[in-house]
């Protein structure tokens, strides 16, 4: 009886946050970006999981997971019964590709990964902040890179505006995520690896690789690499962010 009330009062609630999402889109944009879309993200995620646990402890939890569960499936289920089907969907051809049942498994089984984008997202909004106030690294707005636009595609439903929103808020997490480390790796490690495939591997997320002291140098060589980037005046930005296509 705990579990199924669990279940019913999560389910009620992420109910509730869906209704008010939807009618928070038609009345401003701002819950469309950070920072205001970090705690609707999170009322669809880990809130639910801690309002179980406080409940009834580990099996309020499982009942959040299942609430959680049934309530994507039926929304994507009721939105597209609800805007109606004109044409082919994504979903119609991942299935095609994969067979129905196993591109859902497939989508199940990236749900856990939400926990390191929320981590990442966290360790953004807690921690750079210093990092950078005390390494004079550059800021951003994390609304230009944590924010949803995809609601707007035109044919987007059920699953494929649900799976579309989670992708548009993760892509942006990570890749501030990335742009930060940018900078702290850049100006506290500038030294290439002694692994040629490693550095090919991380010049997609890391281009200043190629300008770093070379694997086989001395720390006399780090130390002008250093130098010759950094002159105290600017930010401590890595070395192809668009602050530096400036002078100082």
């Amino acid at each position: 009886m705990g579990f199924l009330f669990c279940a019913l009062v999560i389910f009620a609630g992420l109910t509730v946050a869906g209704i008010a999402t939807r009618i928070a889109f038609q009345i401003t944009e701002k819950i469309s970006q950070a920072p205001w879309l970090d705690l609707f993200v999170s009322l669809f995620t880990w809130l639910p999981w801690v309002a179980g646990a406080l409940l009834c402890g580990w099996p309020g939890v499982g009942a959040a997971v299942v609430a959680q569960m049934v309530f994507l499936h039926a929304f994507c289920l009721v939105h597209r019964a609800l805007r109606g089907r004109s044409g082919r969907t994504l979903t119609d051809a991942q299935a095609k590709i994969l067979g129905p049942a196993r591109n859902q498994i497939c989508l199940m089984v990236q749900t856990p990964a939400i926990l390191v984008f929320v981590q990442v997202r966290l360790a953004e909004i807690f921690l750079y902040p210093p990092i950078a106030w005390l390494g004079k690294l550059p800021t951003y707005r994390a609304s230009e890179w944590v924010n949803l636009s995809r609601h707007k595609y035109d044919g987007l439903i059920g699953y494929d505006l649900l799976w579309c929103w989670y992708c548009d808020w993760m892509t942006g997490v990570w890749a501030l995520g990335s742009e930060m480390l940018r900078n702290v790796e850049s100006f506290w490690c500038p030294i290439r690896f002694r692994s040629d495939t490693k550095n090919r591997n991380i010049a997609t997320d890391f281009p200043d690789v190629k300008e770093w002291a070379a694997a086989d140098g001395s720390m006399e060589d780090a130390v002008r690499a250093f130098e010759a980037h950094y002159d105290g005046v600017r930010k401590n930005s890595w070395w192809g962010h668009p602050d530096r296509r400036e002078k100082p």
